[in-house]
């Protein structure tokens, strides 16, 4: 099967393609490299030994994604390539809709005239809002308390509209929890643009020593230490996750909503000092007022995923912390640093 993957060069996408290849798929990846780096692609490439048919484009372009569709027979597609920062969003909403919904609304459109009706889109926990429980079930009430998040649920609604219209579509929705750590390698990880918006890359940069201090948003949480609470997943178990869901497109005769989380809940406190057990660095840290928007405590109940994909997450916080050091401390400058 030849796999479309958008946003391959990404965090997520490129271990993605990595256990793609691994489990025999022929993958080309999409990208229009504004959050991503063409170095990740290198890498990737010495990981699996190959080289990956790489196209430079913008999914809001259906000139660019027909290049792709006219001269290859794409047989699914895993979408990633979205905007994902949640302040940012909050910033320039009209910007992440434009980006992330109406290019997920072209992207679809291609696919239909090249009669390639199978995707696998990459959402989030941030769908389900403050949850009034955990863990959290896919069964719960949806909403958003930004932009970025209210993309996620908009496209959602986009794709379960798309199977209503023509049930020849196959579509599974895998709602992700907080991705971290890295390839075992240390090859490939997560290297965001400027300051990071998530916790892993901000405490692994101040650990190597390219920020001052931690910011810890908010110690008042209604958590055992004050500090927020989240479902962090290897993000080589969440690749596997679409490994899984590909292998199993054709089972399933409905839109199917899966979590994608280990099922266990660490404050950033407690991951700071599982960081620090690994790296065997001090992570200083102070406390600062609550971002707009953050909940006290999100993770999930994936046991939907065992069911239905066979799939459960692996690897605890101590490999998730280990390999997200190797990469950082081999990488203090992402994927900037000389090999």
């Amino acid at each position: 099967m030849k796999i479309l993957v958008t946003g391959g060069a990404g965090y997520i996408g490129s271990h993605t393609v990595v256990l793609l290849i691994e489990a025999g798929y022929e993958v080309i990846v999409f990208d229009n490299f504004c959050n991503s780096s063409r170095e990740s692609i290198n890498r990737v490439e010495k990981i699996v030994g190959q080289k990956i048919t790489v196209f430079e484009g913008d999914i809001r372009s259906r000139d660019d994604l027909g290049k792709v569709f006219s001269s290859n027979k794409i047989d699914a597609v895993i979408h990633f390539a979205g905007l994902k920062a949640v302040g940012e969003s909050v910033e320039q909403p009209l910007r992440y809709y434009d980006n992330n919904v109406n290019g997920t609304v072209i992207l679809c459109e291609v696919m239909e005239k090249y009669n390639c009706k199978s995707i696998i889109f990459s959402s989030s926990a941030t769908v389900y809002g403050d949850p009034h429980t955990t863990p959290i079930l896919e069964s719960f009430p949806t909403s958003a308390t930004n932009p970025y998040g209210r993309s996620k649920l908009f496209i959602e609604e986009i794709l379960r509209d798309l199977y209503v219209s023509d049930n020849d579509w196959k579509v599974i929705l895998l709602r992700y929890f907080n991705p971290v750590g890295a390839h075992n390698s240390g090859t490939i990880g997560e290297d965001p643009n400027g300051i990071p918006n998530n916790l892993m890359p901000f405490i692994a940069q101040t650990a190597v020593g390219k920020r001052e201090y931690l910011s810890v948003f908010g110690d008042d949480y209604d958590t055992p230490d004050g500090t927020g609470v989240r479902d962090y997943i290897h993000v080589v178990d969440l690749a596997q996750g679409h490994v899984n869901a590909l292998d199993r497109l054709d089972d399933f005769s409905e839109v199917m909503t899966i979590n994608l989380g280990t099922g266990k809940g660490y404050s950033v406190l407690e991951m700071v000092k599982a960081f620090e057990k690994a790296s065997g660095k001090k992570v200083p840290y102070k406390i600062a007022p609550r971002r707009a928007g953050d909940i006290a405590t999100c993770f999930a109940d994936p046991s939907y995923a065992k069911e239905v994909l066979d799939w459960e997450a692996k690897r605890g916080i101590e490999e998730m912390c280990e390999d997200g050091w190797l990469w950082q401390s081999q990488n203090p400058d992402g994927y900037l640093t000389k090999s």
